[in-house]
């Protein structure tokens, strides 16, 4: 019985040794490589540099080999009119276009690929502070949650240790059977708690896991997170900001694009190979052609100013919302600020009373043991002492998110 006794403690001696413990980087950084929108992005990134190099292979000279061959027949004098079918003909030729196009028209086609491609990336961006302020805030909650258990596993080891001692005071007619079932009630209540905060603690860190894509069910213990107050970058050098700023150069480059389709389009061909219709010297229907296109736009309606017009009116839409989000951002960013630093002044004044209430409860264990303490007495100064605590867990939790919060914005 011994011996089984023993391998049982090893096991869970080594259980607990080999618990793994994770900190906040851990989460984020399996987070991103899980996250299908950040490799959505990416791809997006590279895709768009396929179509710039497209682009570019497309204003090249485009080189077609071409075949077609006609049979009309006509029997007993019935069939199409041989002048418009030229009764049989071949042809094989290869043919050469090449549209001309200027290096400013070209160099802002290409342009609206990058800007697209900034703009994903700039997205991207954006979309990883998302997903690094979620995984942020399911870590503290799930640390929060780690620290009420931690917390609440104190108090009942503190009670219990004083459980035997109120028993035999009890025994030796100290105290009252009632009074020792009201402390009992009290170490059951707690035990309840230590319970809960448990359970608790399983649910957040399943979350935590589910945000992150693990697909483990399993806790581990989680290391405090090291977050600090940041110094944000200049507000107009945010990745925030920088969308307002893409956009605006959009606008831009779609004005010159509209400008670049009212100017004449020119196009060069050639084609060289058979052409025959069989009705002379077949045999010496070799040869080759060119020619050029042009085309010059005259009226089309007035469409050029009514897309200027579609323009002013999208440049209207984006500066009233980087208008409000400048305000909305630095509003928010003031009142973090002020959030955060009220909640330091409040984990200073709850320091000093945890140290007034854990004072007393020495106190008070000390007189119990002479049997000099009123039982209610010791259950007020354990329930201030586990309020007092909580508030500094709950305010030290609070501050860590508002810091995330605030952390959103640095970059």
């Amino acid at each position: 019985m011994k011996l089984l006794f023993s391998v049982i403690l090893g096991l869970l001696s080594c259980s607990v040794s080999l618990a793994q413990t994770y900190t906040l980087d851990h989460y984020l950084e399996v987070a991103k490589s899980n996250s299908p929108l950040l490799k959505d992005l990416r791809n997006q990134i590279a895709s768009n540099q396929v179509d710039s190099l497209r682009l570019r292979a497309g204003y090249k000279p485009q080189v077609n080999a071409n075949s077609a061959g006609l049979y009309a027949p006509i029997v007993g004098g019935y069939g199409y009119a041989e002048a418009i079918t030229n009764n049989h003909t071949l042809n094989a030729l290869l043919s050469v276009n090449q549209a001309i196009v200027s290096k400013k028209n070209l160099e802002a086609q290409i342009e609206t690929i990058n800007l697209q491609s900034q703009s994903v990336g700039n997205l991207a961006k954006i979309s990883e502070q998302d997903l690094k302020k979620a995984i942020t805030s399911q870590y503290i909650t799930a640390f929060g949650s780690q620290e009420q258990v931690r917390f609440s596993q104190e108090v009942v080891d503190l009670l219990t240790k004083e459980d035997e001692l109120f028993k035999k005071l009890t025994r030796s007619n100290v105290y009252r059977q009632s009074d020792y079932l009201t402390f009992l009630v009290t170490l059951k209540q707690q035990q309840l708690q230590l319970l809960q905060a448990k359970l608790q603690y399983k649910n957040d860190h399943a979350t935590l896991n589910y945000l992150s894509g693990i697909a483990d069910t399993t806790s581990a213990q989680l290391e405090e997170p090291l977050i600090q107050k940041p110094i944000l970058p200049a507000v107009y050098g945010s990745i925030f900001f920088r969308q307002y700023k893409l956009d605006s150069l959009k606008l831009v480059n779609s004005r010159q694009l509209i400008d670049f389709s009212y100017k004449p389009k020119i196009g060069i061909f050639a084609d060289g190979g058979y052409n025959s219709d069989f009705m002379g010297q077949a045999y010496k229907n070799f040869g080759a052609s060119a020619g050029f296109s042009l085309t010059m736009p005259i009226y089309d309606g007035g469409q050029r100013k009514m897309q200027y017009r579609k323009l002013s009116l999208e440049e209207e839409t984006r500066q009233n919302y980087k208008a409000f989000f400048d305000v909305q951002y630095r509003q928010q960013v003031a009142q973090l600020n002020q959030q955060i630093s009220e909640s330091d002044k409040l984990i200073n004044e709850v320091g000093e009373q945890i140290k007034y209430s854990e004072s007393l409860i020495k106190v008070d264990m000390e007189l119990l043991q002479t049997g000099d303490l009123k039982i209610s007495d010791l259950i007020l100064a354990i329930n201030n002492y586990l309020t007092i605590k909580n508030l500094r867990t709950t305010t030290n939790i609070s501050k860590l998110q508002l810091i995330n919060q605030l952390n959103y914005f640095n970059r």
